[in-house]
């Protein structure tokens, strides 16, 4: 069933930092949904997509649980305009953001995402993703703003989650 979102959020400001304070009620004429207000340190609209952040970082898996704890998904580019609002964000060369593109396939591919969707929009990198690494299962968007896959999913880089 679609549900379109209402989205209402509130700036506050505090320690110097603008937290971003929001809420999401969905609404249909059988459906009323209440989700629990998040805190989070920015946020970014895109076209129809809000991401959000608060520069936390973490591996692959701690993005996964947190943004499922938030009830929302790791941040998936779907477009150019997407990924480059991510790059601008986070856009030096040492700052990393997990995005939600995965390697479960037989054939060592890199063409889902967590949800095991097929990939709509990419940009990898130079040589990516290679063969070397096809049982990995993560991969950032770089400060460049091309997805490389990671050898390490431990590694500590940028949680943004979507809506």
């Amino acid at each position: 069933q679609k549900c379109e979102f209402a989205v209402v959020y509130f700036l506050t400001f505090s320690s110097m930092k603008t937290h971003v304070v929001f809420f999401f009620v969905a609404k249909s004429l059988s459906l009323s949904l209440f989700f629990p207000a998040n805190t989070f340190q920015f946020l970014w609209n895109v076209g129809q997509k809000f991401f959000v952040s608060n520069k936390d970082s973490g591996s692959f898996e701690t993005a996964v649980e947190f943004c499922s704890q938030q009830g929302l998904e790791l941040a998936l580019p779907q477009n150019e305009e997407e990924n480059s609002k991510l790059m601008e964000v986070f856009g030096d060369a040492f700052k990393d953001v997990w995005i939600s593109v995965k390697n479960k396939t037989a054939d060592g591919t890199f063409q889902v995402d967590v949800k095991n969707q097929p990939l709509t929009f990419t940009k990898w990198e130079k040589g990516q993703p290679g063969d070397s690494i096809q049982h990995t299962g993560c991969t950032v968007l770089t400060g460049n703003g091309f997805w490389r896959v990671m050898h390490d999913c431990h590694y500590n880089t940028f949680i943004v989650c979507q809506l």
